[in-house]
């Protein structure tokens, strides 16, 4: 079949679900450790993502938790449960739950994560292959739906701007971050030139147009950087200074 841009194919990192489930906790404790340094004041004021102050952030952060509740639920039972009821539903409840007080975001955010945690461990191991919809049509196996919680996480207290930029980013999440953003999102995206990404270790991902995130095509420019580099300038969390292009000119890298 035709998989939809984003969405996980064939023969990808296989995860590792006990401890992906383990490394959301740990990725949310961090958070909450940050957020304590917050009050309502900071939480009006703007986030580094563009139109979005940290409220909305934290907001989106407790609805996307729920939001995975429900795949995960589609996934146990086999029963259809859409992640969102609508995007304007999705976009409403954010604008709704943007402005609330620290301590409103921080029950809400320490509460969703532990339905999802709940949710995710309520999974049975012969259904974690079955596959949902995200949004726009995208589609995940249930046993890599805790990494896309984590990289929601992570990504975002980068985007709080509360002291922990991609340079603290775990190793272990831009691991798997740099393979999921080569091995799928990017893999093949026609806007983008075929890439060979390097890491100083000698590690290499091949994304990019025509190369399907394989090694069957000369890439059409080679990027080298160190992971937290990779991964900020793939997502748009941090410029490109620190990366060195060969064969042609430092892509634009599209929107997640």
């Amino acid at each position: 079949m035709t998989i939809p841009p984003g969405s996980v194919p064939p023969g990808s990192t296989p995860p590792d679900f006990p401890r992906d489930i383990a490394a959301v906790h740990d990725s949310t404790e961090r958070l909450l450790v940050s957020l304590g340094k917050l009050d309502d004041e900071a939480v009006g004021e703007p986030s580094l993502l563009p139109g979005w102050t940290r409220g909305h952030v934290l907001a989106h952060l407790a609805r996307n938790a729920d939001a995975l509740v429900n795949l995960l639920t589609w996934a146990r039972t086999g029963v259809r449960t859409p992640m969102y009821t609508s995007a304007e539903a999705r976009d409403g409840d954010i604008e709704r739950d943007a402005a609330r007080p620290l301590a409103s975001h921080l029950d809400d955010l320490r509460e969703s994560a532990a339905r999802f945690t709940e949710a995710a461990r309520a999974l049975p191991e012969d259904r974690r292959e079955y596959t949902v919809e995200m949004r726009n049509g995208v589609v995940e196996r249930a046993d890599r739906l805790p990494l896309r919680r984590l990289a929601e996480v992570e990504l975002h207290h980068v985007d709080l701007g509360v002291g922990y930029p991609v340079e603290q980013l775990p190793p272990s999440f831009l691991d798997s971050e740099l393979a999921f953003l080569s091995e799928v999102k990017f893999a093949g995206h026609p806007d983008l030139p075929a890439l060979e990404l390097r890491a100083p270790d000698g590690r290499r991902w091949r994304t990019g147009r025509g190369a399907s995130g394989g090694a069957g095509t000369e890439p059409d420019v080679v990027v080298t950087g160190a992971p937290a580099d990779l991964v900020g300038w793939l997502t748009g969390r941090a410029d490109a200074g620190r990366l060195t292009a060969h064969g042609g000119p430092l892509p634009a890298v599209p929107p997640l």
